[in-house]
């Protein structure tokens, strides 16, 4: 198979060829060897045993470790949609704080170890902006390593959002992640205002998906009551890339202010937020950029709009200029750029293992990320419909892929439909086969090979187990080729 040419097709959105053997771990580990995709940085990851999943003590890494005696007792994670798993910089940069914190102390907010991969404590957040921005596509000054994700929706949202009596509307998706649902309801309450006359939202045209053309007619539509644009990067439950460049430059076009929920899609897919002219934006960390459970998040402010003065931002001792941060005068000078919209001290153990996390990303490009992606998860695509096509019952379908079809408006994730009667079962199936995997209710088991750490076989030896675990065979034979086709047509 020639995988140079399979990428190629599916930056495109074209589906590549498969060969005879693709269900079998032997193709699955000619992929993993080839030099022509690129590199899997698994090396650099802890990637958990089945028997250190089933731990329930610090203290049993000899008996954890009998357990293990291969590759196939390591565990088949797919949740890097959730928490990605742990790199092994970020024990190498702990240690390093740790042992700063404990011989200089304060000193460790100015002083600059010469054997240590850790910047002054008063830089790290500075460097930290810097790696994301490669990232992102944007320039560091546009990037600052603050807070949480809610927390900076709701800073971004009182900076940016100034309803008027007239333009009063806030543009979200019909099914927003809870805290975004819940951070837009009360900005929206925080003005007076009623989130049910306030809140536009932009509904899927079929099933799960919402169309870019929809969204663009309901900005045209609703263009004089709009005061804010919040859509999600990468929806959460579908796996659905929305086209933020069109959807962006329609809302400049209105002269809309533009904000984007990018949890999904940091590290997970390309982004040009400057040359896309995104206003603001915000993510977390601990997803594809595996900075560990609830770590400090990120968010971009276009150079534009310059200062958090400009946009009356709330102020913080942080987000006043480092130069005079110190002068203690209480005359406010904000840092030029995304970093003066920051409002406490950072947190220097987040700092640490955000910045152990993108050490990683500093020995790849975001580009190589999704070109490895964009294979491994049209490899599980089509796995997928080969197991749907053999196991019809009924005249139904197993499952259904609800994440969009086309690779080009889609991350790593893959999220499978099963229904209700299945799914609870299913799922215990996973988790005694070592398989961690998302589960979102209504019935969607979301399904995430991260190109840093997943291998092709990891997702060979999923299928085998997933296919056990959703639906008998249906006797050992097969469904005819007309039908497979079909199947795999509406996969």
């Amino acid at each position: 198979m020639d995988v140079t040419h399979a990428i190629d097709q599916l930056r495109q959105g074209q589906k590549p060829q498969w060969p005879s053997n693709v269900e079998s771990l032997d193709f699955a580990q000619s992929l993993d060897e080839s030099k022509t995709i690129p590199m899997t940085f698994r090396p650099e990851f802890i990637i958990p045993t089945k028997a250190q999943l089933q731990r329930k003590s610090l203290t049993d890494d000899a008996k954890t470790a009998a357990l293990a005696s291969s590759s196939d007792d390591e565990a088949i994670y797919f949740c890097g949609n959730s928490l990605g798993l742990q790199p092994k910089a970020v024990g190498e940069h702990l240690t390093a704080y740790l042992k700063t914190w404990g011989s200089i102390a304060v000193g460790g907010h100015f002083t600059s170890m010469e054997d240590s991969p850790l910047t002054p404590y008063q830089d790290m957040a500075a460097g930290c902006a810097e790696k994301m921005s490669k990232i992102v596509g944007a320039s560091p000054s546009e990037i600052v390593a603050m807070n949480t994700l809610t927390i900076n929706l709701h800073l971004m949202m009182a900076a940016f959002y100034k309803p008027t009596a007239k333009k009063h509307k806030i543009m979200c998706e019909w099914r927003p992640f809870p805290s975004d649902w819940y951070a837009i309801e009360s900005q929206i309450e925080w003005h007076g205002l009623d989130p049910k006359k306030s809140m536009l939202l932009v509904e899927p045209d079929d099933g799960y998906l919402m169309t870019t053309e929809s969204i663009l007619k309901l900005i045209d539509e609703n263009a004089n009551e709009l005061a804010l644009i919040m859509l999600p990067g990468i929806q959460y439950y579908s796996g659905q890339l929305l086209d933020i460049p069109t959807i962006t430059a329609h809302a400049r076009k209105h002269d809309i202010t533009i904000g984007w929920d990018l949890a999904h899609a940091a590290g997970n897919v390309e982004l040009k937020l400057h040359d896309w002219d995104v206003d603001f934006a915000c993510w977390c960390t601990y997803k594809y950029m595996n900075a560990g459970a609830g770590s400090i998040a990120g968010a971009f402010i276009h150079s534009k709009h310059g200062d958090n003065g400009h946009y009356k931002g709330l102020k913080g001792w942080y987000g006043h200029d480092k130069s005079s941060r110190f002068l203690m005068d209480n005359k406010f000078v904000p840092t030029p750029g995304a970093q003066g919209f920051q409002c406490s001290n950072p947190s220097i153990v987040d700092l640490t293992c955000l910045s152990g996390s993108l050490s990683v990303f500093e020995k790849t490009s975001i580009a190589d990320l999704r070109s490895r992606s964009l294979l491994l998860t049209a490899y599980a695509e089509h796995l997928l419909s080969q197991i749907a096509a053999r196991n019809i019952k009924d005249g139904s379908f197993p499952f259904e892929i609800i994440t969009p079809t086309d690779p080009r408006f889609r991350g790593a994730q893959l999220s499978v439909l099963l229904p209700e009667d299945v799914f609870d079962d299913a799922s215990a199936a996973l988790v005694a086969n070592g398989i961690v995997c998302d589960k979102r209710k209504p019935g969607i088991i979301r399904v995430a090979p991260v190109p840093m750490y997943n291998t092709f076989g990891d997702i060979c030896r999923f299928m085998q187990i997933f296919e056990k675990a959703i639906w008998p065979k249906m006797q050992e034979q097969e469904q005819q080729p007309e039908q497979r086709g079909a199947v795999e047509a509406r996969l």
